[in-house]
């Protein structure tokens, strides 16, 4: 849990005029004096410095394209086929048609391509006699196809926001927050945050009366940024804010047809979808007067990041960039349709991913500290999505590979908040062929019999990197509450913390002594339930959902849980429930401290298997032991994550039992040595 500071809480709801509760939150997220929290409450109030001023070649690229807008010198932008890539493709498309530029595009080919500004879109752009080459999204790492475009006489400027390489391309001009002073308010954008800030720049520069270019363009910086999750802090926040007000009321055809399509907007009152990754569960929200991160996040984004992942880009550059209503809402038909295939190909990837997991590498993760998974017939274009998963299962970095022919291997990459991913690329730079990134994710290829190498390099780097305590997946606790306290009033004041999203996270309640009243599985392995907790005699019930806790169900009757809160509005009734994110047995140390001399045993069932458990001294130490079918022992010790596992003490091996299936099975355990003990 954050350290609670109640000195500094009280004192900045002097300024803030919000409850102590939430002036904690605010602490929680590094606020430390009045002047941060007006910022961080009011982002219209922060002072930006002209981007002038921050980018050094931001004056170089508005004379480069003012010069090729002048002489109507063709122009081309280079984008990426994921979500952020594609908003920025489409805004500087509308931005440079608006100022009156002779402007097309290319996206590379995921499938036969991958990632970046490539040698062949130089030279169809030579041919097709481009002047002037924009990239988006990428470029930053493309040295040699750059090298390439200024061999042959073109101009290129490069807009991206990827972690910065050893060496950096011969662009004429770069535009990459990663390059200016970190304490920036612009340190943080996305590509589309570098497109927005050159397509406004250029039209204050030339002149133009921006005012019906500016909304449209804001509206594609709040998808992007959102969808690429970037920070909603500095500059990200205020306009993100500004632009999710703008989204249910876009004049954009393909915005308001996406919106419509997805369920956010223009449907009847009170229905909605709820969930992750795109796979939420129907349930009844309000017509929303401003968007939340979410909406975007989990419905939005996700239909235009399926079809950079499994179809044709030029599908969202269309949808984005028509003012045709019947094109749009064909593409975004399109989107819809696509998407579906997108979520049945990751579940099918993710079960055959997690039985490899199993039977190959779970028992040495803890040794490893990093997961390396390749196989063939998986769609790289989903494989990161499918990483971003097994992070979560695993609690360790994840990089996974699909064959693209029999000798070469392409790789999505996950980390965990104590991993760079970007860095642990870099530090395998010889056994890859391209690869770029930055800390929590990248993507990467390499030759087919590289891959015994990469593992053990990278196996090296996370041991260099990562403690073993950092492999538990911790929830990070903004602070305690009683149920007593969820109510709507609670909820409403947590709309200051909006928009919350990448470092500004939603806050993270934890509550004890709760008892689990009603539990059944729903949808695709998620438990909806009903808790309860009992104070001063009375009893407070509230509903939650668990989403993907299908190996977990059903849950022990009494627990403790970490949650979110989020608000469900049905036939009219508005009611606030929790989105459960942890949940552990209440404090049993108890059992530990009470086992006296005579050891307390007992037998139980898990998932059909009957196991024999009890506590016993170790030395001056008491100990859980668990001994399984096959006659392993799981030696616990009380408030430690690691046991041992094995047939005797000398060929035991270390494991993390806060992962599956450890954890259910202590948790069990401790159930049935519970009851064992109440009854004596």
């Amino acid at each position: 849990m954050y350290p609670q500071n109640p000195v500094l809480a009280q004192k900045l709801t002097e300024i803030t005029h919000v409850s102590p509760l939430i002036n904690q939150l605010l602490i929680n997220r590094g606020i430390q004096t009045p002047e941060q929290a007006q910022i961080f409450l009011d982002p219209e109030s922060l002072v930006l410095p002209p981007p002038l001023e921050e980018f050094p070649d931001l004056a170089l690229s508005l004379e480069l394209l003012q010069d090729a807008i002048a002489s109507q010198s063709k122009i081309a932008i280079c984008g990426d086929y994921d979500a952020d890539g594609m908003t920025s493709t489409a805004l500087l498309l509308r931005s440079l048609r608006w100022l009156g530029a002779d402007v097309d595009y290319a996206i590379p080919s995921r499938m036969h391509e991958g990632y970046g500004i490539n040698k062949r879109i130089i030279e169809e752009f030579e041919c097709e006699g481009v002047k002037l080459i924009l990239t988006v999204d990428n470029g930053i790492s493309a040295y040699e196809p750059i090298a390439r475009a200024r061999e042959l006489g073109l101009k290129v400027i490069v807009t991206d926001h990827h972690d910065i390489p050893q060496k950096l391309p011969p662009a004429n001009a770069i535009l990459n927050p990663k390059l200016i002073r970190e304490s920036s308010p612009y340190r943080g954008i996305a590509g589309v945050g570098v497109a927005y800030i050159l397509a406004v720049s250029l039209a204050q520069q030339m002149g133009e009366a921006c005012k019906g270019m500016i909304k449209p363009m804001l509206e594609l910086f709040t998808l992007g940024t959102i969808a690429d999750l970037a920070p909603l802090t500095g500059v990200n926040r205020r306009w993100v804010k500004r632009g999710l007000r703008q989204l249910p009321t876009s004049k954009l055809a393909g915005v308001q047809a996406l919106i419509q399509m997805a369920g956010v907007q223009g449907r009847k009152e009170g229905e909605g979808e709820k969930g992750r990754g795109g796979e939420r569960e129907r349930v009844k929200i309000p017509n929303p007067k401003s968007l939340k991160p979410e909406d975007i996040g989990f419905r939005l984004g996700p239909r235009i990041n399926a079809i950079g992942r499994i179809s044709d880009p030029q599908i969202v550059i269309e949808l984005l960039t028509t003012d045709d209503m019947g094109i749009a809402l064909e593409k975004a038909m399109q989107c819809e349709s696509i998407n579906r295939q997108r979520q049945e190909m990751c579940t099918q990837i993710e079960e055959e991913a997690i039985a490899i997991v199993e039977s190959k590498y779970a028992a040495s993760l803890q040794q490893d500290r990093v997961l390396v998974i390749v196989e063939s017939n998986w769609h790289h274009g989903v494989i990161g999505i499918v990483a971003s998963r097994l992070v979560e299962r695993y609690g360790v970095p994840v990089f996974i590979g699909t064959y693209e022919d029999e000798n070469h291997i392409r790789g999505s990459a996950r980390g965990i908040p104590e991993f760079h991913v970007f860095e642990a690329l870099e530090f395998c730079h010889d056994l890859l062929g391209k690869y770029g990134g930055h800390k929590a994710a990248g993507g990467f290829s390499l030759p087919a019999d590289n891959l015994p190498g990469l593992r053990s390099r990278l196996i090296e780097f996370a041991n260099q990197s990562l403690e073993i305590q950092h492999l538990k997946p911790l929830l990070k606790i903004d602070a305690q509450a009683n149920l007593s306290q969820i109510n709507q009033e609670l909820y409403q004041q947590l709309h200051a913390l909006e928009p919350c999203g990448i470092e500004n996270p939603d806050p993270v309640f934890w509550t004890t002594n709760v008892q689990v009243l009603e539990q059944q599985t729903v949808g695709k392995g998620h438990i909806k339930l009903t808790v309860a907790q009992t104070i001063d005699g009375q009893q407070y019930k509230i509903k939650g959902i668990a989403w993907r806790w299908r190996d977990y169900f059903p849950l022990p009757r009494r627990v403790e849980i970490a949650y979110k809160l989020r608000e469900n509005n049905f036939n009219g009734n508005t009611t606030i429930e929790l989105e459960l994110l942890g949940a552990r047995l209440p404090n049993q140390s108890h059992l530990f401290v009470n086992c006296g001399t005579k050891p307390l045993k007992t037998s139980f069932e898990c998932k059909g298997r009957r196991y024999h458990c009890g506590i016993y001294q170790n030395g001056t130490l008491p100990e859980l032991r668990i001994k399984s079918p096959e006659g392993k022992i799981l030696a616990v010790h009380p408030d430690n994550h690691i046991a041992l596992l094995g047939t005797n003490r000398e060929n035991a091996k270390e494991v993390d039992i806060s992962q599956p299936p450890f954890d259910n099975i202590i948790q069990t355990a401790f159930e049935a040595l519970s009851a064992v003990n109440h009854e004596s």
